[in-house]
Formats: structure tokens, sequence, C-alpha cells
């Protein structure tokens, strides 16, 4: 049976489905992007074919496993048969095992066409891993909360640079309160598959733009070896005026309610300090959502001075605006890196 390399896999997905047959908690925990799952067992029947496999013997186990994919096995062919391919169907389990084999034969034997990845998710893992350690040339746009760096790595994405927006793929902003207005955050592990997703079909010799990051964003982690080279690549720096800053939080966060907001703020009120979050949590209450950002602002301004003041020989281009304008700002810095 025909077997894709995972380095390879990229160049066989043009028009042919890629169907995961692990478990569902094993696709919800990480998975290729795209893939489609079609679980050969069910979380518990995987659970009960591997305490027989450990506890009894893999003959129980192959057996206890032909008596659960038996009854399904046309329900799986006729699963297959709706999914349209070019070439064939691509199937993989965790470590390129008797799962997709299996499911694979399976598919053959009824007629259509398909493939395994060799190694599996296990394989898949690995490949992504070392693409992503490879020596990028990492520009990591830096600036004080509220300067709009979002915007501007979208602007230059729209410009045609290469850009891994990292909260995007994260949903999440960063902050105590960068959850609000997000789906559910991935695993990390997914995080991982997105990054490299994102990033797959970069020029290595190009430069590619990040928005300055803690190594935590909300409950995801940023790879280690990632995230040590986004640390100490050089940095892109701007300012914004003080007061541009607060109208632009309080124009994005006060769309939310004021208990959702009092509980980012107690998330912080060792760090904030016993009276500024007693002020901020009174100007709250008034509706006073300018007071409020002015109130985080020195806490998060605080921070994000110490972590600049450490990295200070990284910056290669630093520029105080009058005004927020992604255009202005996005071409000023493309015309002293491009030419």
């Amino acid at each position: 049976m025909k077997s894709i390399e995972p380095n390879k896999l990229l160049n066989h997905l043009e028009g042919n489905p890629l169907v995961d047959v692990r478990t569902p908690a094993e696709f919800a925990a990480g998975h290729i992007p795209g893939a489609i799952n079609i679980p050969l067992f069910s979380n518990e029947e995987r659970a009960e074919v591997g305490t027989l496999y450990k506890q009894v013997s893999r003959h129980d186990a192959m057996l206890r496993a032909l008596d659960i994919v038996g009854p399904k096995m046309s329900g799986f062919v006729k699963l297959a048969s709706e999914l349209s391919y070019t070439d064939y169907i691509i199937v993989h389990c965790w470590r390129g095992g008797m799962r997709s084999s299996s499911f694979a034969w399976l598919l053959n034997t009824a007629g259509i066409n398909a493939v395994t990845v060799k190694d599996g998710y296990k394989g898949f893992r690995r490949y992504s891993a070392s693409y992503l350690s490879r020596e990028w040339k990492y520009k990591v746009l830096t600036a004080c909360t509220g300067s709009g760096k979002t915007e501007l790595l979208w602007t230059l994405r729209d410009s045609g640079e290469q850009v891994v927006d990292l909260e995007e793929l994260a949903n999440h902003k960063g902050s105590v309160f960068g959850g609000l207005g997000h789906i559910a955050q991935p695993t990390t592990e997914q995080f991982e598959n997105n990054l490299f997703w994102t990033m797959k079909d970069f020029d290595i010799d190009k430069t590619v733009w990040l928005e300055d990051e803690s190594k935590c964003i909300g409950h995801v982690f940023i790879p280690q070896e990632f995230y040590s080279k986004m640390h100490f690549s050089p940095l892109v720096k701007i300012e914004i005026p003080f007061e541009e800053r607060v109208a632009r939080l309080v124009n994005e966060y006060a769309q939310f309610s004021n208990e959702e907001l009092a509980y980012g703020i107690s998330k912080i009120t060792k760090r904030l300090g016993g009276d500024n979050t007693k002020n901020a949590l009174v100007a709250l209450e008034k509706g006073d959502y300018g007071e409020v950002a002015r109130i985080l602002l020195w806490y998060y301004d605080k921070a994000y001075t110490r972590s600049i003041e450490e990295r200070r020989m990284l910056v290669e281009y630093e520029k105080d605006f009058p005004s927020f304008s992604t255009n202005i700002i996005v071409g000023d810095i493309l015309s002293v890196f491009n030419g």
C-alpha cells in the first residue's frame, strides 16, 4: 500500500481529502488543519482495546477490535464514498500503524483509492516542529498596550508581507481581558499545528512579521524554540499618544459588561495594587471607562517598559507618531526596511 512521507504530505493535499481515523478525543487535542475525523473507535472503545492489549494480550485486543469495527465497516465506506478526490483519499492515525492501514485497506477493497501517511500524525508533528525551528528572519512589532499592533500586522499582510498573527491563532489578545469576544481557545498542540499551517508556504529568505508577545497567550503556549527566536529578534517599536491609546481601549472593551471587565481587573489585583484596583472598580461602576483604561495602562506600560529595556539593543526602528494611522505607520516602516 502506498504511503506518503510526512514532509511530502502538503504536495498531495490538493484535491485529495485527508482522513484522520483517530478517536474524537485525540482529534480534539490536536489535528492536521483541514483533516476530516472518521474515527475507527470511539474514545471508550479505544480505551477498552488498549486495556486488553496491556493487561491481557495482543491477540485478545485484536479480536475485540475486530468485533467493534466489523459492524461499522459499511458505514465507513459510505462516509468515504461521499468524499470527492482527484487521486486518492489520504488516511492517517497516530503513528501510521494498524488503524490507518486497516482503514485504507477497507477503502481500497471497496474500490476507493486510499493511501496512508508514513508515521501518521506523529510524523506530521515531528516534521512541522522541524519546519518551525528553521532560521526564519523575524521582525517583531512592539508598542505599548492599545497602540493597534494587530491592525498594523493586518496592514502589513495586506501589503504582501509574510505575517503571523499569534493572537489570531490563539483566539486571545494576550491580556487578562484578551479572551473577551473570542471563541474558545485551541489546545497548545492545535495552536502549534495552526502556526505551522500559517507558515507552510512562507519564503524563508523573506521577513516574517510578528507582534511582540509573552510566552503564554491566554492558556496557549508558544513553542519554546519559536518563542526564544522571536523574543530575541529585531524590534520595530512605535509609539502613539497616551490618550489615543486610552480612546482605542475604551472603544474596544467598553462593549463588554461591567461584570466581565471587573473579573479581568480582579485577576491582576496583586500586581495592580489595592488602591489602583479599588479606583478602577469605582470608575468602572460610574461608567468612566477612560479612567479605567488610564489606571490599567499604568500597570501595563510599566511591565512593557521593563521588557523593552531588557532588549533595547534589539530595536532596529523606533518612531513616535502624532496619531494612529495604519497606512502612514506601515508605509514608513516598509520604506525603511524595503527601500
